[in-house]
């Protein structure tokens, strides 16, 4: 297993070919390299999945995190969410948010896991490929002080 790295040594392409195993509807090289070049925007990322988090003062957002389906259930999901908390708190923020599908089970697990707690809802956020559409559930971490 690799160390996880911080952003700016991150290959955009590595991350896009790891998304496009975890996400039904991948974003491609340029779209994280755009995300990657965002004031505020770290990576913390490991050879089997990565976390994109922005830290904006005192809040920071986890954008993605996306982990090959191999390496799913062996703890890097947990890893890469705690790394990129003790960064941001560095930065300064105080508090985490994300969105997450409400189907998606092992998310909310991992999240509820991590300290994450349901704040509430955007109806209709993500749009699947077969049209149909599915609530987020917006979570926060408010960090320890």
């Amino acid at each position: 297993m690799s160390e996880a790295t911080i952003f700016p040594t991150v290959d955009p392409a590595h991350l896009a070919a790891v998304h496009a195993e975890a996400f039904e509807t991948p974003w491609d090289a340029a779209a994280l390299a755009e995300l990657l070049a965002a004031p505020g925007v770290l990576a913390v990322v490991e050879d089997d999945g990565f976390i994109l988090v922005r830290v904006v003062l005192d809040e920071a957002e986890i954008l993605t995190l996306a982990v090959r389906p191999a390496a799913r259930r062996a703890g890097l999901g947990g890893r890469l969410v705690e790394a990129a908390v003790v960064r941001a708190a560095a930065l300064g923020a105080e508090r985490m948010f994300l969105e997450v599908a409400e189907g998606n089970a092992a998310a909310r697990a991992l999240y509820a896991r991590c300290g994450f707690v349901e704040m509430g809802r955007r109806r209709g956020y993500y749009s699947h490929a077969d049209g149909r559409r599915e609530d987020a559930l917006t979570l926060v971490l408010n960090f320890p002080r």
